[in-house]
């Protein structure tokens, strides 16, 4: 659901700066919250080797629980990608494509809008300088 707002609202900043990453993921980040306290103390297994990582996913909670993990981390990425993008005049049709892979395969979806960034803008400063139109609005415009 959150992707397909992210995609299909680009002119609704609010999705990208407040509903999305910090309602939606704030929620399932509560949900996650739940089962490592709830249900990983029973799993088997450990993050010290690949055997003991595939060991401890054995288990369909834990499973849950790594979903979640991906899906709010995947999720938050792609809002910044719509607020970065926005920041800079990057073209919304541009970016539906890093959304897209952002969504499924993670970190090529972040490689991919990067790049993207790369090639419109000529830097991957990721430093955060207010554009001259954000330092004259109000704060609540800011993206």
């Amino acid at each position: 659901m959150g992707w397909i707002v992210l995609i299909l609202t680009p002119r609704f900043p609010i999705f990208a700066r407040l509903l999305i990453p910090v309602v939606l993921c704030g929620l399932l980040a509560v949900a996650y919250l739940y089962l490592v306290v709830s249900d990983f103390n029973n799993a088997e297994g450990s993050f010290t080797t690949l055997a003991g990582v595939v060991q401890f996913f054995a288990d369909p909670k834990v499973v849950l629980a790594g979903w979640i993990h991906y899906l709010v981390f995947d999720l938050f990425i792609g809002c910044w990608e719509v607020r970065d993008s926005r920041r800079h005049g990057i073209h919304h049709l541009l970016v539906i494509p890093s959304l897209i892979l952002t969504f499924l395969l993670g970190p090529i979806g972040l490689l991919t809008y990067l790049v993207i960034r790369l090639i419109q803008t000529r830097s991957l400063n990721l430093a955060y300088e207010p554009t001259p139109k954000e330092m004259n609005s109000p704060a609540t415009d800011v993206d």
